[in-house]
């Protein structure tokens, strides 16, 4: 059965002006009931990593000051959100969603958080609109309880996953590929294990025989245990802060190609949701969703 993390604090009212990327928490489950694709059997409510599991991967100095809300005005421009406590218990939900994904990914070969991908969250701060790094988390999690040995993050949001780099860069066991938009956010790019940057405006066919080739590569070379896939939707071309041209038939196939290949290897896969930023909010859940349909074709 498809295991999806679900909670009603994913559903965070932010003030004007930062609402619009939330609502698609709350409508994308909605539209996958609606159609069929998933039943509530499907859902799962996640608990709340505690601190001991958080310091797995973020520092204690960082952690304290999230916890008394001490962060200084820089700290939290650069978050992007106005950070107060509720949301970051939201954040402590979420990455557990993620874990608990994982561990539900062991047992059914692929497990989906309706959130997360918060691949900018550093081990000492947060960035992009990232507090927590839920993936970075459920992997030191896996691997300290000794449930997998080596990691594979196949990162396709249009961002590079500079905080997924940075935390894993002298970690052999935690293999970093970030395919993104070159000239997108973040300016200055950590080192992942490797790195694709792509062009402005590149097409569906350019960039799916760029992962055509790349893949297999990776699956043979590391030898994952797990995936986590994050599967951001703001490579389409209708996206505002994407510049790329991929059409939602695209974005399947990109989807599609990576699910195809963890079935094929017999690795679980973790899927995270990452950005999308459609001025259209049916664009952005219809191509989450997408990602749904295609699991539920390709492992149920």
């Amino acid at each position: 059965m498809l295991k999806i993390a679900y909670s009603d604090v994913y559903k965070y009212d932010l003030p004007q002006g930062h609402r619009f990327p939330m609502i698609k928490y709350e409508l994308l489950p909605e539209q996958l009931l609606y159609e069929g694709t998933v039943s509530k059997d499907n859902f799962f409510e996640p608990g709340k990593l505690t601190h001991d599991q958080l310091l797995t991967t973020h520092t204690a100095t960082y952690l304290d000051k999230l916890n008394n809300l001490s962060l200084n005005r820089k700290e939290i421009r650069n978050i992007g959100f106005p950070v107060q406590k509720s949301l970051i218990e939201r954040g402590k939900i979420i990455s557990s969603g993620t874990y608990e994904c994982a561990m539900y990914a062991l047992q059914y070969g692929v497990s989906m958080n309706i959130a997360g991908g918060t691949h900018h969250s550093y081990a000492d701060r947060g960035e992009g609109f990232c507090i927590y790094n839920d993936m970075a988390l459920a992997s030191n999690l896996l691997m300290s309880s000794a449930q997998v040995k080596q990691v594979l993050f196949i990162d396709l949001d249009v961002h590079q996953g500079n905080g997924n780099a940075h935390i894993f860069r002298d970690s052999p066991s935690v293999y970093t590929f970030s395919m993104h938009g070159a000239n997108n956010y973040p300016l200055r790019k950590e080192k992942s294990d490797m790195d694709i940057g792509v062009p402005d405006k590149i097409e569906d066919d350019a960039y799916l025989a760029i992962l055509k080739r790349t893949l297999p590569y990776l699956f043979d070379t590391v030898q994952p245990e797990v995936v986590f896939y994050l599967a951001g939707v703001d490579v389409l071309e209708s996206d505002k802060l994407g510049r790329l041209k991929l059409t939602k038939k695209g974005c399947s196939a990109r989807d599609k190609m990576v699910l195809d290949l963890c079935k094929l290897n017999s690795v679980p896969v973790v899927v995270t949701m990452g950005g999308g930023y459609s001025e259209r909010l049916a664009d952005i859940i219809d191509a989450h969703a997408n990602t749904y349909r295609i699991a539920q074709s390709i492992f149920f």
